[in-house]
């Protein structure tokens, strides 16, 4: 009886076992509404360079209205060049109700920096002017997605 006995048991609790883990759902993992503090203190440090980068924008707005376009070519490459990578590594860490439009417009942005490049070598200052007033507005528009302590 006592051979009988062990075998059984082990059996029943093999049986509760998987009967307790099917029977257990698995718990959705929450989705933050909301930035934290410690979130905002972690995309303040990817924000500021992206911040600096937009008060260059003035650089390049002189070399537009001076018509340097050699320098304009070579600010877009130059000094904003990392901006790209800074703003995708800030869009991934933001909540995902902000995500898709900060890609967005980081994309927009970009595209306008690409037909500034293209109007500084055709020569065109209506073009290259009317771009580079459109980035500011992406540029705004991306920065007031971003939170800050200030």
């Amino acid at each position: 009886m006592k051979n009988l006995f062990r075998p059984l048991l082990c059996l029943i609790l093999v049986f509760t076992t998987t009967l307790l883990v099917s029977c257990g759902s698995p718990t959705k993992a929450k989705i933050p509404t909301v930035y934290t503090p410690e979130k905002i203190a972690q995309l303040e440090e990817y924000r500021t360079p992206i911040a600096e980068a937009r008060t260059q924008m003035s650089t390049l707005q002189e070399l537009i209205n001076a018509e340097n376009w050699v320098d304009t070519r070579t600010f877009i490459h130059g000094p904003l060049g990392e901006l790209r990578q800074n703003m995708a590594i800030v869009a991934r860490k933001l909540l995902p109700k902000d995500q898709k439009p900060a890609q967005q417009i980081s994309r927009d942005l970009f595209g306008h920096f690409e037909r500034i490049d293209a109007a500084a070598k055709d020569r065109n200052s209506v073009s290259a002017k009317n771009e580079f007033s459109e980035a500011i507005k992406d540029f705004d528009a991306y920065l007031n997605l971003v939170p800050s302590n200030s």
